[in-house]
């Protein structure tokens, strides 16, 4: 498979970027994965990812960044702890109603506080309100129960084990599909589950390792690996990516 290192000129940008079908040589590879990984530990430097003081935090941060950007939910988080709400006694005694008042700029806010309070019910009912007691749970039981809970899914209970919990749990989302698919590793249509045991079986249970590579992947795809207009010559990524996956219609060159 020719990479995009043969494209004549590296620095036009593209229009689109096409979904290549995975080859077998790649579909299980876990020097690929790791390749990846020092290409943009080397661009990027080191993420320091969650951003957040505390477990709890982390926690509500991860379902406040549900369909929204993180310059929306660090508004909700100040207006948060302005009022000391970032600690679950605390936030359990205000009204919902008031929670979600403050958590407005994250958008979709009366769910998103029904949520938080449906987190809250649960730490309290199967835990006695103690993040240290859940953390210590199994992973695969905990995050079986975290799914049970309203307003969780698998992309957020992944983000708390992993983040808050710091159990070794890959977390995907789509940028890592939109990577991984574009690039002819996993196919386009893969299920989150997935996209996560092949992350999880190549490169073994490495918490630290997947707390940076996540962090690492949404930045590729914010800054380059974009849904629109995607930068991939200015990527760290681009030498690793299929010349059929670059249409022919280039628009520019980069500034």
């Amino acid at each position: 498979m020719a990479t995009a290192a043969a494209v004549t000129n590296p620095n036009l940008k593209l229009r689109e970027v096409s979904v290549v079908e995975p080859s077998l040589s790649k579909y299980a590879s876990a020097d690929l994965l790791n390749e990846y990984f020092d290409a943009m530990s080397k661009s990027l430097g080191p993420m320091r990812w969650w951003p957040a003081k505390t477990r709890f935090e982390v926690i509500v941060g991860a379902i406040l960044t549900q369909n929204t950007a993180w310059t929306n939910v660090k508004l909700a988080l100040e207006n948060l702890r302005g009022e000391k709400l970032l600690n679950p006694n605390a936030m359990a005694t205000v009204r919902e109603s008031t929670l979600a008042r403050l958590v407005k700029p994250s958008g979709y806010f009366r769910q998103k506080a029904k949520k938080l309070k449906a987190f809250l019910n649960f730490l309290e009912s199967e835990y006695q309100g103690s993040l240290k007691s859940m953390f210590q749970e199994n992973t695969a039981s905990l995050r079986e129960k975290l799914l049970r809970v309203h307003g969780i899914g698998p992309e957020t209970a992944d983000s708390i084990l992993l983040y808050a919990g710091r159990h070794p749990v890959f977390v995907v989302d789509a940028y890592t599909k939109r990577l991984l698919s574009r690039h002819g590793v996993l196919p386009e249509d893969s299920t989150y589950d997935e996209v996560q045991q092949h992350f999880m079986q190549n490169l073994g249970l490495n918490e630290s390792q997947f707390n940076e590579y996540h962090a690492l992947i949404v930045n590729v795809g914010k800054r380059w690996c974009r849904a629109r207009e995607p930068r991939c010559a200015e990527c760290p990524l681009f030498k690793f990516l299929p010349q059929e996956a670059l249409l022919t219609h280039p628009v520019g060159v980069r500034p």
